[in-house]
């Protein structure tokens, strides 16, 4: 059903590949849902008609640097040809990496390069790690044992002893990857039921009984579906037979079906071809539309479909089946008469206890994220305090220099000298100073003649 937090999560699927049938294990990790194609169309389509390429991803760290490797070894003839006629076990186990040593010299210098590239890398990688946790003094060579694809010892050269470990390394990584997902999915599980119950806590009474019945009334609606046929039975190949490929129940042919859905043409069907088969069975549970019908649930159906098949038909567990494995499972009581097969939903992913231990889990992560966010609003309110601190010390200080300032501007300027002929003077000074004036004048004056400020002055006395 939908998760309550409201989180998707596409569902990755891959195939894996050996060089020229199982030279290296490689997979391929698709973000898109894998759909039935008819086999007339595939041939129509020009290989550069336009339609872009499926990127490809193993998942893991060291995906580039395999991949080269892949590509530098086929194109080599002498290691194509031994490859062509190896046996799985002697590939899995390292045998055939003794090949390595009749392979050209130029084939040889371009995996000593990539080899030293990925030397490069892993160091940068480590050295940023360092970095971010400020130590110093690193010992790389001490640190580039954590990495088991290649031979750290010799970080110039690639050996037979790099292509064994680099097989080894992606054979055992690989083969966790659906453990990890299965893992994934559980854990995802627990949440939904964690913070359903946690839900439930926040309500009332009366609330929380329409809530459960709501629930309930999903759960029911979730299991109405079409019956779900049996992954890998005849009767589910003659759906796929019939509604996919458009062809008659009654003239299913096995071999016929095989060819048609290798998309590839490759002389086998991988992971990727072999999901693609129970899209039908799928669109019968879940649907997207509906609230009651959970998309990480149906990729987690997908999965366990798909690793249910290649146990019955894998045979010599390269993860691809082969026409032969496909015919001898056709042969089977299993493939005529299979069991039910149960959904997801009706599995117990955990117990209660598990859903306790996994509930503590989580209780002690959000006290831990509390006492971090505690810690950092701590911090926060230190740092306000210091930056008012600061915001005040660089007002005052301003101030002080405006002072300063104004006190520099006051001395710099001289101090003013009074104009004599502006002064002012009383009227009797102003009469003697004008006597005086005119006695220092040298022309004499006529007789009987006074200055005119005299004059005026006798005027007003009399």
């Amino acid at each position: 059903m939908t998760s309550l937090c409201g989180t998707s999560v596409r569902a990755q699927r891959r195939k894996v590949i050996f060089l020229n049938a199982c030279i290296l294990l490689i997979s391929t990790l698709m973000t898109v849902q894998s759909v039935p194609i008819d086999k007339s169309k595939v041939a129509e389509e020009s290989p550069t008609g336009g339609q872009p390429a499926q990127s490809s991803d193993t998942g893991l760290f060291y995906d580039r640097y395999l991949r080269e490797v892949v590509e530098v070894l086929e194109t080599d003839p002498h290691f194509r040809e031994k490859i062509q006629s190896a046996d799985i076990e002697d590939i899995k186990s390292g045998k055939i990496s003794k090949e390595l040593d009749l392979v050209s010299h130029n084939i040889r210098t371009k995996l000593d390069e990539l080899k030293r590239q990925e030397v490069a890398r892993l160091r940068v990688l480590i050295k940023a790690k360092m970095d971010a946790s400020e130590k110093t003094g690193i010992d790389h060579r001490k640190l580039l044992k954590q990495f088991d694809h290649l031979n750290h010892y010799n970080p110039h050269s690639f050996e037979p002893k790099d292509l064994d470990l680099l097989i080894k390394a992606a054979t055992k990584d690989l083969e966790n990857y659906d453990k990890e997902r299965h893992d994934e999915f559980k854990r995802y599980e627990m949440m939904k039921e964690h913070e359903r119950r946690e839900y439930l806590k926040s309500l009332d009474e009366e609330k929380r009984k329409i809530e459960e019945a709501k629930y309930e009334e999903m759960r029911k609606k979730h299991k109405e579906h079409p019956k779900i046929n049996h992954p890998g039975s005849k009767d589910q190949f003659k759906e796929v037979w019939e509604d996919a490929d458009g062809l008659d129940p009654t003239d299913f042919n096995p071999k016929t079906f095989f060819k048609l859905h290798d998309t590839n043409s490759d002389g086998f069907l991988d992971e990727q071809e072999l999901e693609a088969l129970f899209t039908k069975e799928l669109e019968k549970v879940y649907d997207p539309k509906n609230e009651e019908d959970d998309m990480v649930e149906m990729e987690e159906e997908r999965l366990r479909m798909r690793e249910h098949v290649m146990n019955e038909i894998d045979i010599d567990k390269d993860r691809l089946i082969n026409l032969a494995e496909f015919l001898r499972a056709t042969e089977k009581r299993e493939f005529l008469e299979p069991d039910g097969w149960e959904t997801v939903d009706q599995q117990q992913l955990y117990t209660e206890d598990e859903l306790q231990e996994f509930e503590k889990q989580i209780a002690e992560q959000e006290r831990e994220l509390q006492k971090r966010a505690e810690n950092l609003y701590r911090q926060r309110e230190d740092l306000q305090k210091q930056h008012d601190l600061i915001q005040a010390q660089k007002q005052e200080l301003h101030q002080v220099v405006q002072q300063m300032e104004q006190k520099k501007m006051q001395q710099s300027i001289p101090p003013s000298v009074p104009d004599a002929s502006l002064n002012f003077q009383p009227a009797g000074e102003q009469g003697a100073h004008l006597v005086s004036q005119q006695i220092g004048n040298t022309q004499p004056l006529s007789p009987g003649h006074l200055p005119e400020a005299g004059v005026a002055q006798s005027h007003q006395g009399s």
